[in-house]
Order: structure tokens, then C-alpha cells, then sequence
């Protein structure tokens, strides 16, 4: 049975939950309407009962957070948005009784707002923003009622500030301030006298990745990588500065979060692409797994870390993909007498049977030096010998990870006929710290290396034509796509390069002000690695670029500004190789809103039927 792209473009999407104070209704992020918007469902006490969700939001562009306040009996939500694409978060609340909304950042559309806690207590939020400087975040409080922000801690550096949260008497903010992407450091504002300290000892490079304040306020307990290759959760106590090891598997833990009542901890560990969900009942030291699905092969809240507590400490909620099932929220209720996970979204899978999907498998390749590459190989439900196209796809990041999520582009070219390997190069996150700085500066053609010899692993499978082998990726996979095409020209049938980074001087010369310093950390910077930047950007080596080439942008690209497209295609054009150009005026750095992926997807698999001859 053959289905149209239309309905695998349609498969929707559920994510990011959030549970309100008084136990009865859960809000979370859905794509139903074409963009994503807030929506909400009444938690039955039926279980096995779905009930109709209702649309809180009705934005033209979408919603990018959302979380319930923390005061039993508030019906308000706070909720993120951009414009365009811009990444520009802005703030609202939301009375979802009254359906009446009111703007907490308006004055500041140009700025970027990185949430951080609600205090119940209070009413007031936590949050970074660079209203100050474009490349500087500094810290501010601001009443949820409404009112001004107020500047709590002026930042003199340029770094991310992330994570932000009071402390249980209110009288103290953890956070994190993010340097580069493996230096952070971990601070504390004592808002008595608004002098910060330093709770990460200042010697040692290390990620914070997650912190939560014990219920008594002597301890936060952190994911973090200090002194490990991998990402793992220490306990701090704060008045001697001594850590505590609490989980630390041969694997990252990725996400960790500790209940209100301050006697569980949850956290999901990270293997070889797949997520495993436990908690630690910290009263008596007994961890246990979460029940099915989530113990399956797939990924648990992958998109915006989407796990959260209930605010009475019963009940988990999260979100769980698999390679064959698109995202959908699941609640925990985790008290172990009554061990129960159920599925509280439905989304639609476009008409499409379950059945029609593909379950990658998990192989590893060698390398130019020995190094065995973990890659995900799909292939398609074929009953003929004749041998196959394959698309490699490349992740962004770099410090990034494919994963076995549900991702209906795959899916439908698979229906196609096309095998798919999606390489975990050097350089990806996952696999811990050693390898993922394998990529760095200097080393940034390695990683390319590893994408030639995906091409060549696969070039020597019986069942794979290796003249119709095309290489795809977005942001700095597009990168990996151009570095491909202009270092290993002879590999390639084609390339789709989507919001690519196509020389680096010139992306990190107009890229965002408070991005910059941060990517300098990853590709070098353009004070001391200036001529090495020029000499691995694709813009630069144009000439060698063979295969036809598709090139896609957001007019609003604040990451990579659309003029890394620009300048390379005109470069392509003049050289009479084959180009297909599309830029969306309404989007940013990835194409999102439906009508958008309608003219997209179409028009890719158009490009890989001219170029493949299919």
C-alpha cells in the first residue's frame, strides 16, 4: 500500500506537558492546527478514557514552552512564543478560565527570554534575558500579576544563564551560566545583598545540565559531567561544598528532575540513542524502572526535556517517541502499589497503519582511523533484489545526537524506496565527552571523514547502489552536507543542504551577538583561527562541487542568516552545476509551519526523483 506525502506531512505531534496545581487538567504542545499551540485535557479518573483536548492558544506563529502556575486553584498559564522564527522568546500568561491573555515582555520583542521558575509563593518569575545588550543575558524578576521586571543580577560575561531557580525559602537563585557548550559554571544570588557565588569549583570544565534544590535547601542535587566522561547526578551540600555521587551509569543521564515533596528523583539515561526512564524513592534508596511503553526501544523527552512532576508528587508526565510511533504524552502514576503508565494524547498518525513504518537498526561502521561510527540503518519493506538509493542524513549541533524518534520524512521515503543511515559522526553528543570533542577546531574534517566513509560502508552492502547514494542535513549537518560534496565530490548523486553553514567566517561575523561567542568555543574563533575557518568552509572550495545541490532557508534565520545561502548558491550557479533554491520568508532556522512543509517536502522529493532518475 502506497500513501500519499500529504498524510505523512499531516502526522501530528504532542509534547512539553504540563500538569496544573490542583491535579485536573494537563497542557502540553500540539501541531493540530499546522503550528504548534497550547492545548489542554481534563485528566479523567478513567484511565482508559481519552477526552477531547481544548485549544488555549491561537497564535500565527507558534508556541515554544508552556507550564501551569504553581498555586493550587490558579487557572493561568505561562507560555512562550517567537515571531517568524526569530528565537526571540517573548512571555505571556494565559487565564484559561476566562480564555483572557496579557503580554509580560512587550517593549521587548527584539530580546530573547530564557525562562526559569515560577514561585508559588510569590508569584514571581525567575527569567534571563539580553534586554541590556544583544550579547549579554543578565537576570530578572518579575510578578506573574504583571508590572515591570526588575534587573536582579547585572551579567559582565557573555554566556547563556539557564536553569534558574529559588531556593525553598525564596531567598536564593541557582543557576547556570553557559560559557561554551562543555564549560558551564553553576551559581547561587543571594538576593539579600545580590552578590552571586560560584557552587562549581572554577578549575575543572564541566557541563550543569539540570539542578534542583533539596526540600530543606541544604543540598542541590545536579546533572552534571564533572569529573566524568559521562553526564551523571551529584548531590552538592551547600554550606561545605562537598559532592555526593548519586547515579552515574557508563552513559549519559540526560534529564533529571526531583519531585515538589522532595522524596523522588527521576531522571532518563541516555543508551546508544535509546532512553530509559527510572526513579529513586530517596527515602529508602529503591529505584525502579518506569512500566511499558517506556522500558520499549525509543526516546522519552526529547523535545524540550518535556518531563514533569505533578505538584502532589504522584504522578510523572513525559513524552515518548519511537522510530514507528510519533511523540505522544504519557502519565505515570508512581505509586507502587498502583505502578500505571497511560497514554493521555492520540496523535494522529495521518491515516497511516503503524505497521507501514520502519524500525532502524543500530550498527557501527569503521572510520579512517579504526573508530567505529554508531549509525541507525533503515531499510525499506522491499521484496525485490534491486539494489537501493540510500540517503545519509546528517544531524545539526554539532554537539548533537540522532535518535529513533518517529520522523515522518524518513518514513515516507522509505515507502519510496530509499534506505536511509543516519551516522552518530565524531563530534555527536551521547557517547560522552571524549568522543564528542573528537570535532574540534582543528579536528572539524574528521568528522566529515566519518561521513565518507558512511558513503563508502555503504557503497560495499550488496543490496545498495552506490552511484545513487545523496547526502542530507540542516543547520551544521547542511555543513556536513556542503564539506561532503566540496571534499569527497565523487561520493555523492546529490546533496540537500537546509539552513547550512556554508562558510564560517562569515556565519560567525553575522550570526546572533549572544551566539557567537558560544560557537567560537565549538569551531574556533575568528581572532585566532581565522585562516583555518577559511580553509574548511564549502563557500571556499566551490569549484570542486559536482552533484546537483538543493538549498533550503528561513528569510529569519537567527543562527544562520540566510546570506550563507545566498552566497553559495550564486557561487553554484555560476559553475553551471545544477541548483534548487527555496527561502521561506515566514520561518527561521528550520522550516516548521504546515503550509511551508507543504511547498517543502514535495519539492525535495521532486529534487531526488530528477537528480536519481527514480
Amino acid at each position: 500500500m502506497t500513501y500519499p506525502l500529504y498524510q505523512y506531512i499531516n502526522i501530528r505531534w504532542a509534547g512539553s506537558p504540563t500538569l496544573s496545581a490542583d491535579g485536573r487538567y494537563l497542557a502540553f504542545l500540539t501541531d493540530i492546527t499546522g503550528r504548534f499551540q497550547a492545548w489542554q485535557v481534563e485528566l479523567s479518573g478513567d484511565d482508559d478514557v481519552f477526552t477531547w483536548p481544548q485549544q488555549l492558544t491561537f497564535m500565527a506563529d507558534r508556541v515554544l514552552s508552556l507550564t501551569y502556575s504553581p498555586v493550587p486553584g490558579d487557572s493561568r498559564l505561562l507560555y512562550g512564543y517567537d515571531i517568524g522564527g526569530s528565537e526571540n522568546e517573548q512571555f505571556a500568561v494565559l487565564d484559561t478560565a476566562s480564555g483572557l491573555s496579557y503580554s509580560l515582555t512587550e517593549g521587548f520583542e527584539e530580546s530573547v527570554h530564557i525562562a526559569g521558575e515560577w514561585a508559588a509563593e510569590t508569584g514571581y518569575l525567575v527569567f534571563a534575558a539580553n534586554r541590556r545588550d544583544p550579547a549579554i543575558f543578565d537576570l530578572y524578576c518579575q510578578p506573574v500579576d504583571g508590572g515591570d521586571a526588575k534587573m536582579i543580577w547585572q551579567h559582565d560575561q557573555v554566556g547563556y544563564l539557564f536553569h534558574a531557580i529559588w531556593s525553598p525559602d525564596n531567598q536564593r537563585i541557582a543557576f547556570v551560566r553557559e560559557a561554551k557548550s562543555s564549560d558551564h559554571d553553576l551559581l547561587e544570588l543571594n538576593l539579600a545583598d545580590g552578590k552571586v557565588r560560584q557552587l562549581s569549583p572554577q578549575e575543572q570544565e564541566a557541563e550543569y545540565e539540570g539542578i534542583a534544590y533539596s526540600k530543606d535547601g541544604r543540598y542541590l542535587y545536579v546533572l552534571t559531567d564533572l569529573e566524568s566522561d559521562f553526564l551523571h547526578i551529584r548531590r552538592l551540600e551547600l554550606a561545605t561544598g562537598d559532592w555526593e555521587t548519586l547515579v552515574a551509569p557508563n552513559a549519559d543521564v540526560e534529564i533529571m528532575l526531583l519531585s515538589p515533596n522532595g522524596r523522588y528523583l527521576a531522571y532518563v539515561t541516555n543508551r546508544e540513542g535509546d532512553s530509559f526512564l527510572e526513579l529513586i524513592d530517596l527515602a529508602t534508596g529503591v529505584a525502579r524502572p518506569a512500566p511499558e511503553p517506556s522500558t520499549r526501544p525509543g526516546v522519552i523527552g526529547y523535545y524540550h526535556d518535556d518531563i514533569v512532576f505533578s505538584a502532589d508528587s504522584q504522578r510523572l508526565a513525559f513524552g515518548y517517541s519511537s522510530a514507528t510511533r510519533t511523540n505522544d504524552i504519557y502519565v505515570w502514576n508512581i505509586d507502587p502499589n498502583n505502578d500505571a503508565l497511560v497514554r493521555k494524547t492520540d496523535s494522529s498518525h495521518g491515516g497511516i497503519p503503524v505497521s507501514q513504518f520502519v524500525s532502524p537498526t543500530l550498527i557501527h561502521y569503521p572510520s579512517f582511523d579504526d573508530l567505529q561510527i554508531p549509525a541507525f540503518y533503515y531499510r525499506p519493506q522491499r521484496d525485490d533484489d534491486e539494489p537501493l538509493p540510500v540517503i545519509i542524513i546528517v544531524h545539526g549541533g554539532p554537539e548533537s545526537q540522532f535518535r529513533p524518534v518517529f520522523n515522518f520524512f524518513i518514513q515516507y521515503i522509505l515507502e519510496r524506496g530509499y534506505a536511509v543511515l543516519a551516522p552518530n559522526v565524531r563530534g555527536s553528543a551521547g557517547y560522552g565527552n571524549t568522543y564528542m570533542h573528537m570535532d574540534n577546531v582543528e579536528k572539524r574534517m574528521n568528522s566529515v571523514s566519518d561521513l565518507a566513509h558512511a558513503a563508502r560502508w555503504l557503497a560495499e552492502q550488496p543490496d545498495i547502489d552506490a552511484e545513487r547514494i545523496v547526502v542530507y542535513g540542516g543547520s551544521y549537518g547542511g555543513f556536513m552536507v556542503l564539506s561532503s560534496l566540496t571534499t569527497y565530490p565523487d561520493l555523492w548523486a546529490a546533496g540537500i543542504d537546509i539552513v547550512g553553514i556554508s562558510n564560517f567566517v562569515t556565519f560567525l561575523e553575522n550570526t546572533s551577538d549572544y551566539r557567537r561567542a558560544h560557537r567560537e568555543s565549538e569551531y574556533g574563533s575568528l581572532s585566532e583561527n581565522r585562516e583555518f575557518l577559511e580553509s574548511i568552509s564549502p563557500l571556499n572550495q566551490v569549484d570542486q562541487i559536482t552533484a546537483p545541490l538543493m538549498v533550503v532557508h528561513g528569510a529569519n534565520d537567527p543562527r544562520v542568516p540566510l546570506s550563507e545561502a545566498r552566497q553559495l548558491v550564486d557561487e553554484v550557479i555560476k559553475r553551471d552545476i545544477l541548483v534548487k533554491f527555496l527561502v521561506f520568508d515566514d520561518e527561521g532556522h528550520g522550516i516548521v509551519k504546515l503550509k511551508n512543509k507543504l511547498e517543502l517536502y514535495p519539492a525535495v522529493i521532486e529534487f531526488l526523483d530528477e537528480v536519481l532518475g527514480a
